[in-house]
């Protein structure tokens, strides 16, 4: 196996290693978008203070799993991008 074949299974490996990365980011960030559903209806009910501060809260994690998500999913099409430069190097 010559050394391009090489770096396309090491890319192979990172990508599968991303897919799991991405999938267990997504399924948080969902959980997360529940929890602040929830949030924010309490706070928009009670009009409590510490209900409003609790939304602000799930509402910036929200934002940071999304920005993971996104992330990973970039940092992916990045690498495959580069898997199928070398792919089209194979003779």
């Amino acid at each position: 196996m010559g050394l391009l074949e090489r770096r396309i299974f090491r890319l192979n490996e990172r990508l599968g290693h991303l897919a799991e990365e991405e999938r267990l980011a997504a399924a948080e960030l969902e959980v997360h978008r529940h929890l602040d559903d929830d949030a924010r209806r309490d706070a928009a009910v009670s009009g409590n203070p510490i209900d409003r501060e609790d939304a602000r809260d799930t509402a910036a994690d929200v934002g940071r799993f999304t920005r993971l998500v996104d992330g990973i999913q970039e940092k992916r099409r990045r690498l495959e991008a580069k898997r199928d430069r070398l792919l089209a190097r194979l003779p």
